[in-house]
């Protein structure tokens, strides 16, 4: 398997500004360290990072995402999430702020959000067996498409004017192996859907 997780393909134009506040992170953490323990969030042999979520910011563009390279940290505290104030997939480039840059995936995060005003909450896992079982059972990117790239992006927008996908809200990454997302209303819908098929 060919890894290059981890290494961020937009443009990152980050603020480095104070921590994110903990109020706003609560729930995100309390999914997070479940991923983690399941390892479904964590680390590969050679220190690069897999796993991230993200919530919503209500009624705007602006989300909150895990940060780079954040995978392999036990705990993660709000130094280790980053505000995403804007982004624009066409044109590749995401604006945050917070103590750490936005994960390598953040694009893929803002398709689902662009593409879906009900979905508030995404959850980005990798797991070998569950990816090669799910694997063109559920909706499935096109194999050409990269993790974090446009193309991605556009892929991820045309899934989800798809009726499978608004149904079963489960995308497999084919171009990115092990990746899968989940996303819903909110994080607990995203998890529910993630570990109904674990």
């Amino acid at each position: 398997m060919m890894i290059d997780e981890g290494y961020i393909k937009y443009q990152c134009h980050w603020q480095q500004k104070s921590a994110i506040a903990e109020t706003d992170i609560k729930e995100l953490n309390l999914w997070r360290n479940r991923l983690y323990q399941l390892d479904l969030i964590g680390e590969y042999d050679n220190g690069i990072g897999f796993g991230n979520l993200s919530i919503r910011l209500t009624n705007s563009k602006e989300l909150i995402i895990s940060g780079t390279q954040t995978g392999g940290i036990a705990n993660l505290t709000a130094q280790h999430y980053t505000k995403v104030t804007d982004y624009d997939w066409q044109q590749n480039y995401v604006i945050c702020e917070g103590l750490i840059k936005a994960s390598s995936e953040t694009l893929t995060h803002a398709a689902l959000y662009s593409a879906d005003p009900k979905i508030n909450a995404v959850i980005h896992v990798h797991h070998q067996k569950l990816w090669s079982q799910l694997l063109n059972r559920v909706p499935t990117t096109n194999p050409n498409c990269a993790y974090g790239t446009p193309e991605m992006a556009e892929e991820i927008i045309r899934l989800c004017q798809q009726q499978p996908t608004q149904h079963q809200k489960i995308i497999v990454m084919s171009g990115h192996e092990e990746g899968i997302l989940t996303f819903g209303h909110n994080l607990a819908e995203a998890g529910k859907i993630l570990l109904s098929h674990f």
